[in-house]
């Protein structure tokens, strides 16, 4: 706990934020920084931090919830496996209650299907050997932080010979995404706050062609409030002095080259796909599929079912705010017909989401 209030010592965060607002102060026009983590708008929601940063700094939130970028498609992809005979859906917590076309899982597990959130790939593994006459389905969702655990499930299964479980993939990885909103000449980011978990595997020298090629700056940064304020000075120093560079200010985790070893296990089962984002659309290889020699374990080919024609839900607006184009209370769904209750849209549903922040800390 000591080490923890080390990182929310009040005096040092007046310090820092003196000294954000000396580095902008005689910087002509504002600046807009985009967090690409979901774990990261929860920190600054909770912590106040956008309210505390000189006017000339915007915070604005991007696709770093991997429950919020799954496409609708795929939620309805998983309620008609669920509603396969014989069929187990092993899935984390907050992928339950996302609105599918016309239904989601919660609701389908009320109908009577065999939906069970577990806490490891590896339970659904446990799951599998346990039930050998039912096909066990994890729901692979997430970036490349839970990618790799994923892959080492799949290992696992094919050690113990288990010919019952499966993958339904929707793995992403994060720099494409970044790539093209740093395009995007609606936004005008001018940083990201890069993500830290998916930096521990990657690297920071992952983020190096958007510093390079887009001349937008990096700083990958911690989750506590100390982190994002000095996160937050590193990028409005380079754009003060007109630099495009990644750093790395969670440095008691991250380096440069990641870990070698998840990346090896990651890529010894899966290989880069196009991959569909919820607001974004489809983005040539920033997926994760099964390599052919796993094709025994991906759920999209061996248990073929019917899947509904997708439909978004009208006047949701999930899709621009996980590009930062739109805030949750500009969204005409936020706190009336959406709520986390009665969640209309993923970013009110995940406990990552802009919207679910906002309701729960926004003022």
């Amino acid at each position: 706990m000591t080490y923890t209030r080390e990182f929310r010592n009040p005096d040092v965060a007046k310090h820092l934020l003196e000294r954000i607002a000396d580095t902008v102060r005689d910087h002509a026009g504002s600046m807009t920084f985009m967090e690409v983590c979901g774990t990261h708008t929860m920190a600054i929601y909770q912590h106040g931090i956008r309210s505390l940063l000189p006017e000339k700094i915007r915070l604005i939130s991007g696709p770093g919830c991997p429950v919020c970028v799954t496409p609708v498609d795929y939620v309805d992809h998983a309620v008609a496996l669920a509603r396969r005979p014989g069929t187990v859906i092993a899935t984390f917590g907050d992928m339950v209650r996302v609105p599918g076309s016309t239904s989601s899982l919660v609701n389908e597990q009320a109908a009577g299907a065999d939906v069970r959130i577990v806490y490891s790939p590896l339970d659904a593994v446990a799951l599998a050997a346990k039930h050998p006459d039912r096909s066990v389905v994890f729901l692979g969702v997430g970036f490349e932080t839970t990618a790799p655990t994923i892959a080492g499930s799949v290992i696992e299964a094919q050690r113990r010979g288990l010919d019952n479980y499966f993958v339904l993939c929707a793995h992403k990885t994060i720099p494409g995404p970044m790539a093209i909103l740093a395009d995007d000449p609606g936004l005008q980011v001018d940083g990201y706050l890069c993500p830290a978990h998916v930096s521990a595997i990657i690297g920071a020298e992952a983020y190096e062609p958007l510093a390079r090629d887009h001349k937008v700056p990096s700083v990958v940064t911690g989750f506590e409030p100390l982190d994002m304020l000095q996160g937050v000075e590193m990028l409005a120093r380079q754009v003060v002095a007109g630099e495009a560079k990644v750093e790395i200010q969670y440095s008691r985790v991250v380096k440069a080259g990641g870990n070698p070893k998840a990346r090896e296990v990651l890529y010894r089962v899966f290989e880069p796909c196009d991959a569909r984002w919820r607001g974004i659309g489809v983005i040539p290889g920033s997926g994760l599929g099964l390599r052919p020699e796993y094709a025994a374990f991906d759920a999209a080919t061996r248990l073929p079912v019917e899947v509904e024609e997708p439909r978004e839900h009208q006047g949701c607006a999930c899709g621009e705010i996980l590009k930062g184009k739109v805030t949750p209370r500009q969204c005409p769904l936020f706190r009336t017909a959406c709520t986390p209750e009665n969640p209309v849209g993923a970013c009110m549903v995940s406990s990552e989401g802009t919207c679910a922040a906002e309701y729960k800390y926004g003022t």
